[in-house]
Protein backbone atom coordinates (compact mmCIF):
# COMPACT_ATOMS: atom_id res chain seq x y z
CA UNK A 1 0.00 0.00 0.00
CA UNK A 2 1.71 3.22 -0.89
CA UNK A 3 1.29 6.36 1.84
CA UNK A 4 -1.66 7.96 3.18
CA UNK A 5 0.25 11.21 2.24
CA UNK A 6 1.43 10.88 -1.12
CA UNK A 7 -2.23 8.76 -2.63
CA UNK A 8 -4.95 11.18 -1.08
CA UNK A 9 -5.34 14.96 -1.86
CA UNK A 10 -5.92 17.34 1.25
CA UNK A 11 -9.33 17.09 1.25
CA UNK A 12 -9.00 13.25 1.43
CA UNK A 13 -6.62 13.07 4.68
CA UNK A 14 -9.28 16.04 6.08
CA UNK A 15 -11.88 13.76 5.23
CA UNK A 16 -10.46 10.92 7.11
CA UNK A 17 -9.53 12.41 10.28
CA UNK A 18 -12.08 15.04 10.82
CA UNK A 19 -14.84 14.06 8.41
CA UNK A 20 -16.65 15.13 4.78
CA UNK A 21 -18.55 17.76 6.70
CA UNK A 22 -15.57 19.54 8.40
CA UNK A 23 -13.32 18.98 5.41
CA UNK A 24 -15.33 20.41 3.00
CA UNK A 25 -16.25 23.56 4.92
CA UNK A 26 -13.29 25.91 4.49
CA UNK A 27 -12.70 25.84 -0.05
CA UNK A 28 -10.23 28.74 -0.38
CA UNK A 29 -6.57 27.69 -0.41
CA UNK A 30 -4.65 27.01 2.83
CA UNK A 31 -1.98 29.09 4.03
CA UNK A 32 1.29 28.54 4.81
CA UNK A 33 2.02 25.65 8.01
CA UNK A 34 4.23 26.63 10.50
CA UNK A 35 6.88 25.28 10.88
CA UNK A 36 7.49 22.45 13.09
CA UNK A 37 9.20 18.39 13.72
CA UNK A 38 7.69 14.94 13.94
CA UNK A 39 9.12 14.07 17.52
CA UNK A 40 9.92 10.78 19.32
CA UNK A 41 8.00 7.22 19.35
CA UNK A 42 10.92 5.35 17.43
CA UNK A 43 9.03 2.96 16.06
CA UNK A 44 11.37 2.24 12.84
CA UNK A 45 14.20 1.01 15.91
CA UNK A 46 12.10 -0.99 17.43
CA UNK A 47 11.08 -3.05 14.32
CA UNK A 48 14.90 -3.89 14.68
CA UNK A 49 13.37 -6.49 17.53
CA UNK A 50 12.61 -8.72 14.66
CA UNK A 51 16.29 -9.35 13.62
CA UNK A 52 18.14 -11.97 15.36
CA UNK A 53 19.74 -10.44 19.02
CA UNK A 54 23.44 -10.00 18.07
CA UNK A 55 26.58 -11.81 19.44
CA UNK A 56 28.48 -10.03 22.38
CA UNK A 57 32.07 -10.49 22.90
CA UNK A 58 33.20 -11.44 26.34
CA UNK A 59 34.29 -8.28 26.68
CA UNK A 60 31.43 -6.52 26.57
CA UNK A 61 29.83 -7.94 29.56
CA UNK A 62 28.75 -6.23 32.42
CA UNK A 63 26.66 -7.97 35.84
CA UNK A 64 24.00 -5.70 37.63
CA UNK A 65 21.99 -6.61 40.11
CA UNK A 66 18.54 -5.53 38.16
CA UNK A 67 17.76 -4.52 34.63
CA UNK A 68 14.78 -2.35 34.35
CA UNK A 69 13.44 -2.65 30.32
CA UNK A 70 11.86 1.17 29.47
CA UNK A 71 11.99 4.60 31.37
CA UNK A 72 8.73 5.33 31.33
CA UNK A 73 6.29 5.80 34.31
CA UNK A 74 6.57 1.95 35.44
CA UNK A 75 9.84 1.51 35.06
CA UNK A 76 10.99 4.75 36.69
CA UNK A 77 8.66 3.74 39.40
CA UNK A 78 10.38 0.67 39.83
CA UNK A 79 13.69 2.37 40.28
CA UNK A 80 12.46 4.89 42.68
CA UNK A 81 11.33 2.06 44.97
CA UNK A 82 14.20 -0.21 44.40
CA UNK A 83 16.05 2.50 45.96
CA UNK A 84 14.07 2.69 48.87
CA UNK A 85 14.30 -0.63 49.57
CA UNK A 86 18.34 -0.31 49.63
CA UNK A 87 19.12 -1.98 46.10
CA UNK A 88 21.20 0.43 43.84
CA UNK A 89 23.00 -1.72 41.27
CA UNK A 90 20.05 -0.80 38.74
CA UNK A 91 20.75 -0.43 35.07
CA UNK A 92 17.71 1.29 32.94
CA UNK A 93 17.67 1.24 29.27
CA UNK A 94 15.30 3.30 27.00
CA UNK A 95 14.93 2.69 23.30
CA UNK A 96 13.98 7.02 23.24
CA UNK A 97 16.35 9.85 23.36
CA UNK A 98 14.04 11.12 26.36
CA UNK A 99 12.89 9.44 29.37
CA UNK A 100 9.00 9.09 30.42
CA UNK A 101 7.13 7.48 27.86
CA UNK A 102 3.30 8.26 27.41
CA UNK A 103 4.10 10.76 30.02
CA UNK A 104 6.96 12.40 28.46
CA UNK A 105 7.15 16.52 28.12
CA UNK A 106 8.88 19.27 26.18
CA UNK A 107 9.80 22.79 26.92
CA UNK A 108 10.00 25.88 25.00
CA UNK A 109 11.17 29.43 25.68
CA UNK A 110 7.27 29.78 26.83
CA UNK A 111 6.72 27.23 28.37
CA UNK A 112 7.11 23.60 29.26
CA UNK A 113 4.30 21.19 28.04
CA UNK A 114 2.75 17.58 27.80
CA UNK A 115 3.70 14.95 25.44
CA UNK A 116 1.18 13.10 26.85
CA UNK A 117 -0.10 12.72 30.05
CA UNK A 118 -1.05 15.91 31.40
CA UNK A 119 -2.55 15.32 35.24
CA UNK A 120 -3.61 13.05 38.18
CA UNK A 121 -6.43 13.28 40.49
CA UNK A 122 -5.86 13.65 43.67
CA UNK A 123 -5.46 10.45 45.58
CA UNK A 124 -8.17 8.97 47.91
CA UNK A 125 -6.57 8.30 51.56
CA UNK A 126 -6.16 4.97 50.79
CA UNK A 127 -3.47 5.47 47.37
CA UNK A 128 -0.46 5.47 49.93
CA UNK A 129 1.71 5.58 47.13
CA UNK A 130 0.80 8.15 45.37
CA UNK A 131 0.52 10.26 48.42
CA UNK A 132 3.89 9.13 49.28
CA UNK A 133 5.62 10.09 46.12
CA UNK A 134 3.64 13.62 46.39
CA UNK A 135 4.83 14.49 49.57
CA UNK A 136 8.26 13.82 48.53
CA UNK A 137 7.50 16.44 45.88
CA UNK A 138 6.23 18.97 47.92
CA UNK A 139 2.17 18.20 46.52
CA UNK A 140 0.92 17.72 49.51
CA UNK A 141 0.06 19.69 52.95
CA UNK A 142 -0.89 17.39 56.08
CA UNK A 143 -3.26 15.37 53.83
CA UNK A 144 -4.32 17.65 51.48
CA UNK A 145 -2.83 18.73 47.70
CA UNK A 146 -1.48 22.63 48.20
CA UNK A 147 -3.77 24.50 46.31
CA UNK A 148 -1.32 25.68 43.89
CA UNK A 149 -1.17 22.31 42.70
CA UNK A 150 -4.80 22.02 41.99
CA UNK A 151 -6.33 22.70 38.35
CA UNK A 152 -7.01 26.48 37.97
CA UNK A 153 -10.21 27.58 37.39
CA UNK A 154 -11.68 27.27 34.68
CA UNK A 155 -11.44 23.74 34.26
CA UNK A 156 -13.37 22.67 31.77
CA UNK A 157 -15.33 24.27 28.39
CA UNK A 158 -16.77 22.67 25.05
CA UNK A 159 -17.41 24.70 21.82
CA UNK A 160 -20.61 23.57 20.31
CA UNK A 161 -22.03 25.78 17.76
CA UNK A 162 -20.05 29.10 17.98
CA UNK A 163 -19.78 29.64 20.99
CA UNK A 164 -17.74 28.22 24.36
CA UNK A 165 -19.90 26.77 27.30
CA UNK A 166 -18.76 26.21 30.65
CA UNK A 167 -17.90 22.02 31.66
CA UNK A 168 -17.99 19.20 29.92
CA UNK A 169 -21.80 18.47 29.45
CA UNK A 170 -23.74 20.39 27.12
CA UNK A 171 -26.27 21.60 29.21
CA UNK A 172 -27.28 24.70 26.29
CA UNK A 173 -30.22 23.57 24.49
CA UNK A 174 -30.59 20.24 26.72
CA UNK A 175 -34.74 18.78 26.49
CA UNK A 176 -36.17 17.52 29.67
CA UNK A 177 -36.00 14.36 28.49
CA UNK A 178 -32.10 15.12 28.62
CA UNK A 179 -31.94 16.11 31.50
CA UNK A 180 -34.20 13.51 33.15
CA UNK A 181 -31.34 10.72 31.58
CA UNK A 182 -28.38 12.84 32.91
CA UNK A 183 -29.82 12.79 36.06
CA UNK A 184 -30.74 8.78 36.11
CA UNK A 185 -26.97 8.15 35.07
CA UNK A 186 -25.66 10.40 38.23
CA UNK A 187 -27.50 8.17 39.91
CA UNK A 188 -26.30 4.88 38.77
CA UNK A 189 -22.78 5.81 39.39
CA UNK A 190 -23.62 7.59 42.88
CA UNK A 191 -25.20 3.54 43.63
CA UNK A 192 -21.95 2.35 42.02
CA UNK A 193 -19.50 4.77 44.03
CA UNK A 194 -21.34 3.73 47.97
CA UNK A 195 -21.19 -0.02 46.49
CA UNK A 196 -18.84 -2.33 49.06
CA UNK A 197 -18.59 -5.55 49.17
CA UNK A 198 -18.21 -8.22 51.73
CA UNK A 199 -14.66 -6.96 52.78
CA UNK A 200 -15.99 -2.96 52.27
CA UNK A 201 -13.60 -2.77 48.99
CA UNK A 202 -14.81 -0.02 46.59
CA UNK A 203 -16.56 -1.15 42.95
CA UNK A 204 -13.78 0.97 41.82
CA UNK A 205 -10.43 2.40 43.21
CA UNK A 206 -7.43 3.89 42.00
CA UNK A 207 -5.24 1.99 41.68
CA UNK A 208 -7.33 -0.73 40.51
CA UNK A 209 -5.77 -3.36 42.83
CA UNK A 210 -7.57 -1.71 46.12
CA UNK A 211 -11.14 -2.17 44.20
CA UNK A 212 -13.49 -5.37 44.35
CA UNK A 213 -13.58 -8.58 42.55
CA UNK A 214 -16.77 -9.20 43.53
CA UNK A 215 -19.24 -11.37 40.82
CA UNK A 216 -21.23 -8.08 40.45
CA UNK A 217 -18.30 -5.90 39.41
CA UNK A 218 -16.82 -8.28 37.06
CA UNK A 219 -19.82 -9.07 35.57
CA UNK A 220 -20.04 -5.57 33.92
CA UNK A 221 -16.66 -6.41 31.70
CA UNK A 222 -18.92 -9.18 29.98
CA UNK A 223 -20.62 -6.09 28.25
CA UNK A 224 -19.37 -3.04 26.18
CA UNK A 225 -20.83 0.42 27.55
CA UNK A 226 -22.70 1.20 24.78
CA UNK A 227 -24.34 -2.28 25.74
CA UNK A 228 -24.35 -0.82 29.00
CA UNK A 229 -25.97 2.55 28.80
CA UNK A 230 -28.82 0.74 25.90
CA UNK A 231 -29.45 -1.53 29.21
CA UNK A 232 -30.19 1.05 31.49
CA UNK A 233 -32.37 3.36 28.22
CA UNK A 234 -29.83 6.03 27.83
CA UNK A 235 -30.57 7.07 24.63
CA UNK A 236 -29.85 10.82 25.05
CA UNK A 237 -27.16 11.88 22.29
CA UNK A 238 -25.69 13.94 24.84
CA UNK A 239 -25.25 12.12 27.38
CA UNK A 240 -24.10 9.30 24.78
CA UNK A 241 -21.57 12.30 23.75
CA UNK A 242 -20.80 12.72 27.01
CA UNK A 243 -19.84 9.28 27.69
CA UNK A 244 -17.87 8.46 24.65
CA UNK A 245 -15.54 11.35 24.78
CA UNK A 246 -14.81 9.82 28.37
CA UNK A 247 -14.44 6.40 27.08
CA UNK A 248 -11.87 8.16 23.95
CA UNK A 249 -10.14 10.48 26.48
CA UNK A 250 -9.11 7.54 29.16
CA UNK A 251 -9.03 4.62 26.82
CA UNK A 252 -9.07 5.59 22.80
CA UNK A 253 -11.64 3.72 22.26
CA UNK A 254 -15.46 4.18 21.17
CA UNK A 255 -18.27 3.06 23.00
CA UNK A 256 -18.51 -0.28 21.30
CA UNK A 257 -15.09 -0.71 21.55
CA UNK A 258 -14.98 0.11 25.85
CA UNK A 259 -16.14 -2.74 28.68
CA UNK A 260 -18.65 -1.27 30.42
CA UNK A 261 -16.21 -1.81 33.54
CA UNK A 262 -13.87 0.84 32.24
CA UNK A 263 -16.58 3.13 31.00
CA UNK A 264 -18.25 2.85 34.71
CA UNK A 265 -14.69 3.38 36.45
CA UNK A 266 -14.18 6.37 35.13
CA UNK A 267 -17.08 8.12 36.31
CA UNK A 268 -17.23 6.41 39.84
CA UNK A 269 -13.31 6.24 41.28
CA UNK A 270 -12.68 9.34 41.35
CA UNK A 271 -15.83 10.50 43.46
CA UNK A 272 -15.62 9.69 47.08
CA UNK A 273 -19.06 9.87 48.18
CA UNK A 274 -22.70 9.68 46.13
CA UNK A 275 -23.17 13.05 44.86
CA UNK A 276 -20.12 14.43 45.60
CA UNK A 277 -17.81 16.36 42.86
CA UNK A 278 -14.95 13.97 41.45
CA UNK A 279 -11.51 14.53 43.43
CA UNK A 280 -9.48 17.56 42.06
CA UNK A 281 -7.20 17.68 39.45
CA UNK A 282 -3.76 17.41 39.90
CA UNK A 283 -1.20 19.24 36.74
CA UNK A 284 1.38 20.97 35.88
CA UNK A 285 2.77 23.00 32.87
CA UNK A 286 4.44 20.17 31.57
CA UNK A 287 1.83 17.39 33.25
CA UNK A 288 3.00 14.34 34.12
CA UNK A 289 6.52 15.55 33.34
CA UNK A 290 6.82 16.69 36.85
CA UNK A 291 6.24 13.39 38.39
CA UNK A 292 8.67 11.69 35.40
CA UNK A 293 11.40 14.23 36.70
CA UNK A 294 11.19 13.77 40.43
CA UNK A 295 10.85 9.15 40.09
CA UNK A 296 13.77 9.81 37.85
CA UNK A 297 16.09 11.43 40.68
CA UNK A 298 16.20 7.80 41.80
CA UNK A 299 17.81 6.42 38.54
CA UNK A 300 21.25 6.60 38.65
CA UNK A 301 22.34 4.59 35.35
CA UNK A 302 19.59 5.47 32.41
CA UNK A 303 21.14 4.64 29.34
CA UNK A 304 18.89 5.98 26.50
CA UNK A 305 18.68 5.14 22.98
CA UNK A 306 19.34 1.67 23.72
CA UNK A 307 17.18 -1.31 22.63
CA UNK A 308 16.65 -4.30 24.70
CA UNK A 309 16.51 -6.90 21.87
CA UNK A 310 17.20 -10.08 23.90
CA UNK A 311 16.11 -11.08 27.41
CA UNK A 312 17.69 -14.77 28.03
CA UNK A 313 16.57 -16.49 31.42
CA UNK A 314 19.56 -18.23 32.57
CA UNK A 315 20.52 -20.27 35.87
CA UNK A 316 21.95 -17.19 37.55
CA UNK A 317 19.27 -14.93 36.17
CA UNK A 318 19.11 -13.18 32.97
CA UNK A 319 21.30 -12.33 29.87
CA UNK A 320 20.24 -9.36 28.28
CA UNK A 321 21.49 -8.38 24.88
CA UNK A 322 21.20 -4.34 24.27
CA UNK A 323 21.87 -2.65 20.83
CA UNK A 324 22.43 0.97 20.25
CA UNK A 325 23.54 1.82 16.49
CA UNK A 326 26.43 0.02 15.67
CA UNK A 327 26.79 -0.93 19.22
CA UNK A 328 25.65 -4.00 21.02
CA UNK A 329 26.38 -4.61 25.31
CA UNK A 330 25.09 -7.67 27.42
CA UNK A 331 24.37 -7.65 30.70
CA UNK A 332 24.05 -10.72 33.12
CA UNK A 333 21.39 -9.53 35.77
CA UNK A 334 20.21 -11.45 38.51
CA UNK A 335 16.76 -9.76 37.54
CA UNK A 336 14.83 -8.45 35.19
CA UNK A 337 11.96 -5.74 35.56
CA UNK A 338 10.10 -5.81 31.98
CA UNK A 339 7.95 -2.37 31.89
CA UNK A 340 7.80 -1.95 28.24
CA UNK A 341 4.35 -3.07 27.06
CA UNK A 342 3.06 -6.58 27.15
CA UNK A 343 3.09 -6.69 22.82
CA UNK A 344 7.02 -5.88 22.85
CA UNK A 345 7.76 -9.28 25.30
CA UNK A 346 7.27 -12.13 22.51
CA UNK A 347 9.66 -10.55 20.81
CA UNK A 348 12.47 -9.71 23.14
CA UNK A 349 12.00 -12.68 25.51
CA UNK A 350 13.60 -15.63 24.02
CA UNK A 351 11.82 -18.34 24.97
CA UNK A 352 8.69 -16.94 24.20
CA UNK A 353 9.67 -16.28 20.16
CA UNK A 354 8.73 -20.02 18.76
CA UNK A 355 6.38 -20.35 21.52
CA UNK A 356 4.98 -17.32 22.99
CA UNK A 357 1.85 -17.70 25.62
CA UNK A 358 -1.43 -17.30 24.85
CA UNK A 359 -1.97 -13.63 26.99
CA UNK A 360 0.31 -11.79 25.33
CA UNK A 361 -1.78 -11.71 22.13
CA UNK A 362 -4.94 -10.71 24.20
CA UNK A 363 -3.21 -6.85 24.29
CA UNK A 364 -4.90 -4.10 22.34
CA UNK A 365 -3.64 -0.80 22.18
CA UNK A 366 -5.11 2.58 20.72
CA UNK A 367 -2.73 4.93 18.35
CA UNK A 368 -2.58 8.56 19.25
CA UNK A 369 -1.80 11.31 17.74
CA UNK A 370 -0.28 14.76 20.04
CA UNK A 371 0.46 18.03 18.57
CA UNK A 372 1.86 21.23 20.34
CA UNK A 373 1.24 24.78 19.38
CA UNK A 374 3.68 27.56 19.97
CA UNK A 375 1.47 30.46 20.12
CA UNK A 376 2.41 34.41 19.74
CA UNK A 377 -0.82 35.40 20.97
CA UNK A 378 -3.96 34.31 22.14
CA UNK A 379 -6.96 33.52 20.21
CA UNK A 380 -10.28 35.57 20.50
CA UNK A 381 -12.79 33.87 22.55
CA UNK A 382 -16.54 33.70 22.32
CA UNK A 383 -18.58 32.58 25.19
CA UNK A 384 -17.19 31.24 28.12
CA UNK A 385 -13.37 31.92 28.90
CA UNK A 386 -10.15 29.99 28.07
CA UNK A 387 -9.99 26.98 30.48
CA UNK A 388 -7.47 24.58 31.01
CA UNK A 389 -9.26 21.63 28.88
CA UNK A 390 -10.84 22.91 26.23
CA UNK A 391 -12.89 20.54 23.79
CA UNK A 392 -15.26 20.76 20.61
CA UNK A 393 -18.36 19.23 20.70
CA UNK A 394 -18.52 17.50 16.80
CA UNK A 395 -14.90 16.94 16.75
CA UNK A 396 -13.23 13.38 16.33
CA UNK A 397 -10.09 15.14 18.18
CA UNK A 398 -10.04 15.89 22.29
CA UNK A 399 -9.32 19.30 21.93
CA UNK A 400 -6.48 20.75 23.87
CA UNK A 401 -4.94 21.56 27.17
CA UNK A 402 -3.34 25.07 27.58
CA UNK A 403 0.31 24.72 29.39
CA UNK A 404 0.58 28.20 31.00
CA UNK A 405 -2.97 28.05 32.50
CA UNK A 406 -1.60 26.33 35.72
CA UNK A 407 0.80 29.54 35.80
CA UNK A 408 -1.88 31.86 36.13
CA UNK A 409 -0.88 33.64 32.32
CA UNK A 410 -3.53 35.14 31.30
CA UNK A 411 -2.56 36.74 28.18
CA UNK A 412 0.31 36.68 25.38
CA UNK A 413 1.88 33.99 24.33
CA UNK A 414 1.32 30.08 25.05
CA UNK A 415 1.12 26.68 23.66
CA UNK A 416 -1.85 24.28 23.42
CA UNK A 417 -1.60 20.83 23.35
CA UNK A 418 -3.99 18.88 21.41
CA UNK A 419 -4.75 15.41 21.48
CA UNK A 420 -6.40 12.88 18.93
CA UNK A 421 -6.76 9.36 19.38
CA UNK A 422 -7.30 6.88 16.66
CA UNK A 423 -10.21 4.80 17.46
CA UNK A 424 -10.96 2.86 14.64
CA UNK A 425 -8.94 -0.99 14.56
CA UNK A 426 -6.95 -0.01 11.60
CA UNK A 427 -6.03 3.33 13.09
CA UNK A 428 -2.00 3.04 13.48
CA UNK A 429 -1.24 2.35 9.73
CA UNK A 430 -3.08 5.52 9.10
CA UNK A 431 -1.09 7.39 11.93
CA UNK A 432 2.52 6.37 10.47
CA UNK A 433 1.27 6.93 6.65
CA UNK A 434 0.65 10.55 7.88
CA UNK A 435 3.33 13.53 8.16
CA UNK A 436 3.96 15.94 10.57
CA UNK A 437 2.34 18.25 7.22
CA UNK A 438 -0.78 16.64 7.20
CA UNK A 439 -1.22 16.02 10.92
CA UNK A 440 -0.49 19.89 10.98
CA UNK A 441 -3.28 20.76 8.47
CA UNK A 442 -5.68 18.51 10.54
CA UNK A 443 -4.79 20.01 13.69
CA UNK A 444 -5.48 23.40 11.91
CA UNK A 445 -8.25 23.13 10.30
CA UNK A 446 -10.31 21.47 13.53
CA UNK A 447 -8.89 24.40 15.47
CA UNK A 448 -9.99 26.93 13.17
CA UNK A 449 -14.11 26.62 13.49
CA UNK A 450 -13.52 27.94 17.66
CA UNK A 451 -10.53 29.83 16.20
CA UNK A 452 -10.44 31.22 12.54
CA UNK A 453 -7.28 32.93 13.08
CA UNK A 454 -5.22 29.83 14.59
CA UNK A 455 -3.03 29.72 11.24
CA UNK A 456 -1.69 33.22 11.99
CA UNK A 457 -1.34 32.74 15.37
CA UNK A 458 0.62 29.75 15.55
CA UNK A 459 4.57 29.91 14.82
CA UNK A 460 5.44 26.52 15.46
CA UNK A 461 3.34 22.92 15.08
CA UNK A 462 5.45 19.70 16.12
CA UNK A 463 3.64 16.42 16.00
CA UNK A 464 4.26 13.24 18.53
CA UNK A 465 2.92 9.90 16.74
CA UNK A 466 2.18 7.41 19.26
CA UNK A 467 1.64 4.41 17.23
CA UNK A 468 1.01 2.00 20.75
CA UNK A 469 -0.23 4.81 23.23
CA UNK A 470 -2.07 3.07 25.54
CA UNK A 471 -3.93 -0.57 26.29
CA UNK A 472 -7.33 -0.38 25.39
CA UNK A 473 -10.22 -1.78 28.20
CA UNK A 474 -12.36 -4.04 25.52
CA UNK A 475 -15.49 -6.37 26.87
CA UNK A 476 -14.34 -9.42 28.28
CA UNK A 477 -10.47 -8.11 29.25
CA UNK A 478 -10.04 -6.61 31.99
CA UNK A 479 -11.13 -9.07 34.45
CA UNK A 480 -9.71 -11.59 31.76
CA UNK A 481 -7.28 -14.78 33.34
CA UNK A 482 -4.74 -13.17 30.47
CA UNK A 483 -4.41 -9.80 32.12
CA UNK A 484 -3.93 -11.52 35.45
CA UNK A 485 -1.48 -14.19 33.87
CA UNK A 486 0.68 -11.22 32.38
CA UNK A 487 1.35 -9.78 35.37
CA UNK A 488 3.16 -12.83 36.67
CA UNK A 489 6.90 -13.68 36.39
CA UNK A 490 8.59 -15.51 33.42
CA UNK A 491 11.58 -16.95 35.80
CA UNK A 492 13.64 -13.98 36.72
CA UNK A 493 11.66 -11.88 34.79
CA UNK A 494 9.43 -9.39 36.46
CA UNK A 495 6.64 -7.02 34.33
CA UNK A 496 5.34 -3.88 35.08
CA UNK A 497 3.35 -1.86 33.21
CA UNK A 498 0.34 -0.19 33.02
CA UNK A 499 -1.38 -2.27 30.51
CA UNK A 500 -1.20 -4.95 32.79
CA UNK A 501 -4.27 -3.17 34.76
CA UNK A 502 -6.01 -2.95 31.79
CA UNK A 503 -6.49 1.05 31.56
CA UNK A 504 -3.66 3.58 31.09
CA UNK A 505 -3.25 5.70 34.31
CA UNK A 506 0.27 6.84 35.83
CA UNK A 507 -1.11 5.38 39.19
CA UNK A 508 -1.72 2.04 37.53
CA UNK A 509 2.42 2.62 36.46
CA UNK A 510 2.93 3.29 39.99
CA UNK A 511 1.36 0.69 41.65
CA UNK A 512 3.08 -1.67 39.20
CA UNK A 513 6.62 -0.87 39.14
CA UNK A 514 6.45 -1.03 42.81
CA UNK A 515 5.10 -4.08 42.68
CA UNK A 516 7.44 -5.34 40.51
CA UNK A 517 10.25 -3.65 42.58
CA UNK A 518 8.78 -5.66 45.75
CA UNK A 519 9.23 -9.22 44.21
CA UNK A 520 12.74 -8.38 42.89
CA UNK A 521 14.02 -6.99 46.45
CA UNK A 522 11.71 -9.37 48.82
CA UNK A 523 8.46 -8.80 51.15
CA UNK A 524 8.49 -5.61 52.96
CA UNK A 525 8.81 -6.43 56.50
CA UNK A 526 7.21 -4.65 58.96
CA UNK A 527 8.63 -2.33 61.86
Amino acid sequence: MAALVVTLTRREVLTTFLGAAIACRKREPREPLPPGDLVGASASVGHRLREHPARIAPSHWETHDVVIVGAGAAGLAAAWRLAKRDVRDVVIFELEPAIGGTARSGSSRISAYPWGAHYVPSPAPNNTLLIELLREMGVMEGDEVAEQFLCRDPDERLWYRGRWYEGLYLYAGASAEDLRQLHAFEAEIARWVAWRDAKGRRAFAIPTALGSDDAEVTALDAMSMEQWLAAHRFTSPRLRWLVEYACRDDYGSFLRDTSAWAGVFYFASRVDKPRQESRGVITWPEGNGALIAHLAKSARDVRKEWLVANLAPSESGVDVIALRGGEAIGVHAKHVIFAAPQFLALHVIEPWRDAPPPHVREFEYGSWMVANLTLRDRPAQAGFPLAWDNVIYDSPSLGYVVATHQRGIERGPTVLTYYFALCDRNAREHLLRTGRDEWADVVLTDLARPHPEIRTLCDRLDVMRWGHAMIRPRPHFVWSAARRAAAQPFRNIHFANTDLSGVALFEEALWHGARAADEVAGPVVSA
